[in-house]
């Protein structure tokens, strides 16, 4: 949002996310504001099926193709973490995107279960650990707040 704010064009590359929720619905009404999603449906660990390493590889392609081409200031690659956790794409793929990007270009990779190579070469690292939520007590997740 502050990148957004600041006008800088930022593009967010989503792995394992395919449905729209409400902060991208806001965030597209930025012209400097781009996303594109890679995920099936209802997709849960350990039920994987060929059609979510092609997605995930071809999210990697396109932010790849970012970094090569520029085209952004901020490029965010959402869940990233949990598809390398997931076995969908190879931790050395992301680290050699790693590499390859503009010096005046940033990256941020989200999601859980970040490899100790990604959390090696990055300048920032922020855990979020729910101590209390909800859900666990069987509140559906809500349009606007969870998704």
């Amino acid at each position: 949002m502050r990148a957004v704010g600041a006008g800088y064009k930022v593009k967010m590359v989503q792995f394992l996310k395919s449905r729209e929720d409400s902060a991208l619905k806001a965030l597209n009404e930025f012209d400097n504001f781009s996303v594109e999603r890679f995920g099936r449906e209802g997709k849960l660990k350990g039920d994987t099926l060929p059609i979510d390493y092609e997605q995930a590889d071809e999210a990697l392609e396109v932010a790849l193709d970012v970094v090569l081409n520029g085209g952004c200031r901020l490029l965010i690659l959402d869940e990233v973490n949990v598809a390398l956790d997931q076995g969908l794409i190879e931790v050395g793929d992301v680290l050699d995107l790693l590499s390859k990007k503009p010096e005046d270009m940033e990256v941020i990779l989200t999601g859980r279960y970040a490899p100790d190579e990604i959390i090696d070469v990055a300048d920032l690292v922020t855990v979020m650990t729910p101590v209390k939520h909800y859900m666990k007590s069987g509140v559906k997740a809500r349009e606007g707040f969870d998704y």
